[in-house]
């Protein structure tokens, strides 16, 4: 029986992948939503193989009509949808005096307008059942700063700024949001071409040496926070940043 329903942004591999197939797993079923539909067919597999249940839908989140239609169809084929993990986004290196306004609009109109977007079009599902969770991935560069990524750096802190706003405003209607900003966690699409960037500062072995739990972050660490704050036992917890990062950032 399908208790709850939920879509997931970036779900085609990666931490959004991670994340689908977690709450699959306490019987939430599944939008599985990325920009080309065929990509999430794979997670989508992954769910049904588990016994769970997932439909692939494709939009890109920064354009209104395509969202609009995406969540359409997750609400047609297994209702309202009471839980969003925006995880979908994109990322590049650029020094900052060499930024264009091209770049940076790129980056802001996905990472931040994009989930701006979603989470306007899927909240009024939550308003109506008095029950909802927003949880949004940003990055912990948000919280620390990095070189060559000021256009994406701006767009997280947005992100981060825009959940407390959330969970202030739609806390009385029964809806949390929190935001978890990762570190680097390996085998996304993301994380595999910063490291193909000539422009990527930073090692990948001292990023994950940075410590004090020297390894790289996997998926299933963000999975497991999203599926507690997905839960009805993190109901107390709002507008918080759940800091999955292994230590880079303590506070």
């Amino acid at each position: 029986m399908i208790e709850k329903v939920a879509l997931v942004t970036g779900a085609a591999a990666g931490i959004g992948a991670g994340c689908a197939e977690r709450l699959a797993r306490d019987r939430v079923a599944i939008g599985v939503l990325d920009l080309d539909e065929a990509r999430c067919l794979r997670t989508v597999a992954n769910i049904e193989a588990a016994g769970g249940t997932a439909i692939a839908l494709g939009a890109d989140i920064s354009n209104r009509a395509q969202v609009t239609q995406a969540v359409a169809k997750l609400r047609d084929s297994l209702g309202p949808i009471t839980i969003l993990v925006n995880n979908a986004a994109v990322t590049g290196y650029v020094p900052f005096l060499e930024l264009s306004d091209e770049q940076w609009s790129t980056v802001l109109s996905v990472n931040l307008t994009g989930t701006f977007i979603v989470t306007q079009v899927v909240l009024p599902d939550m308003i109506a059942r008095g029950w909802g969770r927003i949880i949004n991935i940003a990055s912990s560069v948000a919280q620390t700063g990095a070189k060559h990524m000021a256009h994406y750096v701006s767009s997280k802190g947005g992100v981060v700024a825009l959940t407390r706003a959330l969970a202030v405003e739609f806390g009385p209607r029964g809806i949390t949001a929190n935001v978890i900003p990762p570190r680097f966690i390996t085998g996304t699409i993301m994380s595999e071409h910063s490291f193909a960037n000539d422009k990527q500062p930073t090692a990948r072995e001292a990023l994950a040496e940075a410590g004090p739990i020297c390894r790289e972050g996997r998926p299933q660490d963000v999975a497991g926070a999203v599926a507690w704050l997905a839960s009805d036992e993190a109901a107390f917890v709002t507008g918080q940043s759940i800091s999955v990062n292994g230590g880079r950032y303590i506070s």
